[in-house]
């Protein structure tokens, strides 16, 4: 389940990124670095549907 998660909020993040030129992200290993404005709801409702078994 860990690694769902991860891979979850890992790819919205850089959903967003991709959206949003303000937000930077830098990944090492298993180190995220995260610059910028993040859409804490989209971020909560994509853990949220990881942890209840969605998409």
């Amino acid at each position: 389940m860990e690694e769902k998660l991860r891979t979850a909020i890992i790819d919205e993040l850089k959903r967003q990124a991709d959206i949003d030129p303000e937000l930077d992200l830098q990944q090492d290993g298993d180190r995220l670095v995260v610059n910028g404005p993040v859409d804490l709801d989209a971020l909560v409702m994509v853990i949220a549907g990881s942890v209840a078994g969605g998409p």
